[in-house]
């Protein structure tokens, strides 16, 4: 991901000016990772040995989103409607 692109998730998502560590923001960044991963898959179905690491910001992206539906299920809603996780 391009530093850039990052930076730009980071001014959306964030809760105040210096915020970088807010479940929306790491969810917001794990969403771009794995939807740049899922497009090398597709060129690239052979690399295997990238999956686990995609997996993994999977399973890191969904204990972001237990925790802050738990926490505060207005700020989940607003969040899933904005990035397009959910239906």
């Amino acid at each position: 991901m391009e530093k850039e692109r990052k930076q730009e998730l980071v001014r959306k998502f964030s809760r105040s000016e210096n915020d970088v560590g807010s479940p929306e923001v790491q969810i917001a960044i794990f969403t771009e990772r794995i939807r740049e991963l899922t497009e090398h898959f597709a060129k690239h179905p052979k690399d295997t040995n990238s999956k686990k690491g995609f997996f993994t910001l999977i399973g890191k992206r969904r204990k972001l989103l237990r925790y802050l539906k738990n926490k505060d299920y207005e700020r989940y809603q607003r969040l899933i409607s904005e990035l397009g996780l959910r239906k």
